[in-house]
């Protein structure tokens, strides 16, 4: 077998970090001024514009202070200040990272930028220190995308909505809500904005927002103060929104955990990595697996992502000796015939099926 090739190395300095997909460019401010796809051979920023851009606005909704969010919100609005510090805190063959301190109104906050040598995701971990009363926090990402839609993630799907204001209902659908992506796209290229914990979004034309930190004072007066942590990353792609955009933020979200395994040398157990459960079409995500209510076999809970209709086969890591279509209730409804450890499923476009699988006798 002809070994892997290591890596190569990522190039990070005090205003650029770069690896084999992404170079991604500061200024002195600590504002990203550009980002080139190295691969596609285009920048994802307007001329002029600025990425990663912290906006501050008056938040004093009519009503319903916690709640409501009001269309004029906007009406009055700050920046960042430039960054009190801007170094390099991992220069890795496996990941890079700068980090940056940073203060907006009354609060300060530190970001660490980070790409990794194996994807064009570029990750930015926050944390921040809100002092602030009646303003929401955004953070903005123009992209050089023309598209009348974005399309939103929802549970186990997504949506699409208009990103004008053509109409009366496009205006009251200035803030819309996601799980953990949202994305503009054109026929053969798109930009996906991923998220670990933040649902409130707008896009209007090619400018993609997330909201990020509110604080109302009713009804309760210290809401969201003091300190908070997330993550959110930002992915190129080719083609439409895909199951690139769904593996990337699942990743971001419920990130790979190794565990060393007991015993070293001769004496380590013999791991071959077979999968307790997978399936044999990306389009298709495993989300649940778990023991059945009842002690009976176990639960697997998966999804058609891509609104895609087909045949998928189902591989369990241990024999089967049935398997059946249940409801939420974990009830029986039909039976599905299991050869050996795989089975064979039909698929509607964003279908969500729930099985249970019952372990045969090895």
């Amino acid at each position: 077998a002809v070994a892997p090739l290591p890596p190569r190395p990522l190039a990070v300095e005090r205003g650029r970090i770069e690896n084999d997909f992404l170079r991604v460019e500061l200024d002195e401010a600590g504002d990203i001024v550009r980002l080139l796809d190295k691969q596609a051979g285009r920048d994802l920023l307007p001329e002029g514009a600025i990425a990663n851009q912290f906006q501050a606005f008056e938040d004093r909704p009519m009503s319903w202070d916690a709640w409501d969010i009001d269309i004029f919100y906007d009406d009055r609005h700050w920046l960042a200040e430039p960054a009190s510090s801007i170094r390099v805190v991992e220069a890795g063959p496996l990941r890079a990272t700068i980090e940056i301190e940073r203060r907006i109104l009354n609060s300060t906050y530190t970001q660490r930028l980070s790409l990794e040598h194996h994807s064009p995701r570029l990750t930015i971990a926050t944390e921040i220190d809100w002092r602030e009363r009646h303003v929401l926090l955004k953070v903005a990402f123009p992209v050089e995308i023309l598209t009348p839609a974005a399309t939103y993630e929802i549970q186990w799907g997504r949506v699409e909505r208009p990103t004008h204001r053509n109409t009366s209902w496009d205006w009251a659908r200035f803030e819309s809500c996601a799980q953990k992506w949202v994305d503009l796209s054109e026929g053969n290229y798109g930009v996906s904005l991923l998220n670990d914990c933040k649902y409130g979004h707008d896009i209007r034309d090619n400018v993609m927002r997330i909201s990020l930190l509110r604080s109302p004072t009713w009804p309760d007066p210290l809401a969201d103060q003091g300190q908070h942590r997330f993550t959110y990353a930002l992915l190129p792609h080719a083609g439409p929104v895909g199951v690139q955009t769904v593996a990337a933020a699942y990743a971001l979200n419920d990130p790979l955990v190794v565990h060393r395994a007991a015993g070293q040398g001769r004496h380590a157990p013999d791991w071959e990595g077979e999968s307790f459960i997978a399936c044999d079409a990306p389009n298709v995500v495993i989300e649940t697996v778990k023991q059945a209510e009842d002690g009976e076999g176990f639960i697997v809970r998966l999804y058609e992502s891509q609104r895609q209709r087909g045949t998928v086969t189902l591989r369990a890591g241990v024999p089967l000796a049935s398997a059946q279509r249940v409801n939420l209730l974990e009830e029986a409804q039909v039976e599905v015939p299991v050869e050996g450890n795989q089975l064979v499923l039909s698929l509607r476009p964003f279908e969500i099926v729930t099985l249970r699988l019952l372990p045969g006798r090895t």
